[in-house]
C-alpha cells in the first residue's frame, strides 16, 4: 500500500454550532446570549480551518428552552441532520449548554458516536475519544446537572416563601382580576368582579353545574382574556364543565390563595363573601359525590352502549334530587361537559330507555331467528326485572353493540351483536318517550310519515303492516325504484326492507284484519316472526286458517 501524500488537504469537516439559553430574558437584543455562543465556536472552528473544519451556515438555535430533558426544536433538528448525514462535528460553547442531565448526555453521546460525529466544547478542551475524557465529560456532566437541581431548589423555595405571604406567583390570569404594572399583584376588575358573583349566584339558585353551564352560554359570557408581557393576545375560550369547577372553587376569589394543598392569606382583594362561596363549595362536594355515587352504584345498565345520536359522544348516567325524590337519567357528555349549545341531546329518563331496550330484546328473542338471543334471556320480563342490574347489564353488552338515542324524536337505533341478530335483524328502533314503544327499523322519512297517520297506542305489527303499504306505494309513485333505493333512503339493510314488504303477500283479508287490530285490541300471538311464516305460504286459504290459530 502506497503512503498517502502529506500534500494532500485534508477532508472538510462540516461543524454544527448548537446554542441554548435557558430563559428567554434579553433575547430581544440586538446581540444576545446566543450571538455570543455562536460567535465564539465560530473563531474556534476558525482556528481549525487547516484540519479542513468549515461552519455550517444552519444556525440551531434554542432561545428559553431548558437543559433539563431533550424536548427543544434546534436540538431535534440537529439530531435529523446528523442521522441524515448532513454533519461530521457539533461544537458548544460549553457542556452544559448540550444538556444538564447526565443521562439525557449520554443518549446524546451514543446518537453522536453511532453516526461518526465528533463533539467539541469550546471552553473545556478534552476529547471523548479517550478513556480520560470521557472521565473528565461525566465529571463536568455530574456538576452541571447537580447546579440545575439546585437552581430548580432554590426557585420552589422561593415561590414556597411567596405563597406563604400570599403573593401573586404569575400563572394563567382568572375572570374578576387584572395585573397591576408590575404583574405582580391583582388587582379587582370592577366588570369581571360582577359576573363572578352573578355565576357563584346562579349555581346556587340552579343547585346545578349543568344549568348554571347552559345559562353561562345563552349569556354569552367567556373566561378571561388577556396579554402576555410580548403583547401577545389571548382571546378568552368558552366556559365548560372544568372551567366552571374551577372557577367556583378557586379560592382567590375570597382573598386568600393555595400551594400544595395548603391555604393562605392573599394579597388580593376579595370578590365573593366567603359565605356565599362556602355554599358553593359544598353543593359542588354534593354534586361530586353523586357522580361517584352513581358511577358506583347506581347500577346503568346501558352504561358505555349508549351513545348521542347527536354528536356521537357517550350517554352518562346522572340524577337529581327534588322533594325528597330521585330522578335518574342519562345524559349527553358532551351537553354535560360544554352545555346545550355544544349537542342538544340532553338527557333521556333511564327507568324509560332502559325498559324500551329490555322490550325490543324480548321482542327479538320471540322471533324464529331469536335462538341465541332466547338462551341469554331469562323466561320473561317479570324475571328479566327481577335480575340485579349488574346481571342485567352482563346481558346487554353480550347482546348489544350499541345504542344511538335522539332526544327530539324520542327515538334509538339499537344495533345487534352479529352472534346475536338474525337474518336482517341487525338494526331495530326503540321509542323511549312517555309511551313506551318498540318498533323494527325502517327508512327514517317513511317510517315518521306512516306512524304520524297512525294513533300512538297501536299494536306493532298494525304499524309494520302499515309501513308495508307505504312503502309499496312509495315505489309505485316512483319516489324509490326498487328495495335497494329504500334501504339507503332510510339507513337499514336490504333485507329488512324485504322482511317489511313480504306482509304484503298476506291474504287481503288477514292484511285487513291486521289494519283493525286497534278496534278490538286482540293482537295475541301475533308477533312479526310468525306472520312473516305465513307470508310465506302460497295458499291463501290455508294462510288464514293458521292465521285464525293464532289468535285463539
Amino acid at each position: 500500500m502506497l503512503p498517502s501524500d502529506p500534500a494532500a488537504p485534508p477532508l472538510p469537516v462540516r461543524c454544527a454550532i448548537y446554542t441554548r439559553k435557558s430563559t428567554e430574558e434579553g433575547l430581544a437584543q440586538e446581540f444576545n446570549s446566543l450571538d455570543a455562543q455562536r460567535e465564539c465556536a465560530e473563531a474556534y472552528i476558525l482556528s481549525q480551518r487547516q484540519q479542513g473544519w468549515i461552519v455550517l451556515s444552519q444556525r440551531y438555535d434554542d432561545g428559553g428552552f431548558t437543559g433539563a430533558h431533550l424536548d427543544r426544536p434546534a436540538l431535534q433538528h440537529l439530531l435529523t441532520d446528523i442521522q441524515g448525514g448532513a454533519i461530521d462535528a457539533v461544537v458548544i460553547y460549553k457542556v452544559d449548554r448540550l444538556s444538564r442531565s447526565l443521562f439525557d448526555f449520554a443518549r446524546l453521546m451514543h446518537i453522536f458516536e453511532g453516526h461518526g460525529v465528533s463533539f467539541v466544547s469550546v471552553t473545556q478542551q478534552f476529547s471523548s475519544s479517550t478513556p480520560m475524557g470521557r472521565l473528565t465529560l461525566n465529571i463536568l456532566l455530574s456538576f452541571a446537572e447537580f447546579e440545575r437541581q439546585l437552581v430548580s431548589e432554590r426557585t420552589r423555595d422561593k415561590v414556597s416563601a411567596a405563597r406563604r405571604k400570599g403573593k401573586w406567583m404569575g400563572g394563567f390570569p382568572v375572570l374578576g382580576y387584572d395585573l397591576d404594572g408590575s404583574r405582580t399583584r391583582l388587582m379587582v376588575n370592577e366588570a369581571e368582579a360582577g359576573q363572578v358573583r352573578e355565576i357563584f349566584g346562579m349555581f346556587l339558585r340552579q343547585r346545578s353545574l349543568a344549568a348554571t353551564l347552559e345559562e353561562i352560554q345563552q349569556r354569552g359570557w367567556c373566561l378571561k382574556s388577556w396579554t402576555t408581557r410580548h403583547g401577545e393576545p389571548h382571546a378568552g375560550r368558552a366556559f365548560n364543565r372544568h372551567s366552571l369547577v374551577r372557577l367556583l372553587s378557586n379560592v382567590l376569589y375570597v382573598g386568600e390563595v393555595e400551594y400544595r394543598g395548603k391555604v393562605y392569606r392573599g394579597e388580593q382583594p376579595p370578590i365573593v363573601e366567603r359565605k356565599i362561596w362556602q355554599r358553593a363549595k359544598r353543593l359542588l362536594e354534593q354534586e361530586h359525590g353523586r357522580e361517584h355515587a352513581e358511577r358506583n352504584r347506581q347500577g346503568a345498565v346501558l352504561k358505555k352502549l349508549l351513545r348521542c345520536a347527536g354528536c356521537g359522544k357517550a350517554m352518562v348516567p346522572g340524577y337529581t334530587a327534588r322533594q325528597g325524590r330521585r330522578y335518574s337519567y342519562y345524559v349527553c357528555r358532551t351537553a354535560q361537559k360544554h352545555g346545550a349549545r355544544a349537542c342538544a341531546g340532553g338527557l333521556v329518563s333511564k327507568g324509560r330507555i332502559e325498559a324500551a331496550v329490555a322490550d325490543a330484546l324480548y321482542e327479538l328473542a320471540g322471533a324464529p331467528q331469536g335462538e341465541s338471543l332466547r338462551q341469554r334471556l331469562p323466561p320473561d320480563r317479570v324475571c328479566w326485572d327481577g335480575l340485579e342490574s349488574s346481571e342485567q347489564r352482563k346481558i346487554m353488552k353480550m347482546a348489544v353493540e350499541q345504542i344511538l338515542y335522539d332526544r327530539h324524536s324520542h327515538e334509538g337505533r339499537l344495533r345487534m351483536r352479529a352472534e346475536m341478530a338474525g337474518e336482517g335483524g341487525e338494526e331495530v328502533m326503540i321509542h323511549a318517550g312517555r309511551r313506551p314503544l318498540v318498533q323494527q327499523a325502517a327508512p327514517e322519512n317513511v317510517e315518521r310519515s306512516a306512524v304520524t297517520a297512525m294513533a300512538g297506542g297501536l299494536p306493532r305489527i298494525t304499524k309494520l303492516m302499515a309501513l308495508a303499504i307505504r312503502l309499496e306505494g312509495l315505489m309505485q309513485e316512483g319516489v324509490a325504484k326498487d328495495y335497494a333505493d329504500l334501504a339507503r333512503l332510510g339507513g337499514v339493510s336490504r333485507s329488512r326492507i324485504t322482511q317489511i314488504l313480504n306482509l304484503r303477500n298476506l291474504a287481503p283479508a288477514i292484511q285487513e284484519r291486521l289494519l283493525q287490530l286497534a278496534e278490538n285490541g286482540n293482537a295475541h300471538g301475533l308477533t312479526e316472526g310468525a306472520l312473516r311464516q305465513l307470508s310465506g305460504l302460497v295458499d291463501w286459504r290455508e294462510q288464514t286458517a293458521r292465521f285464525e290459530q293464532l289468535l285463539r
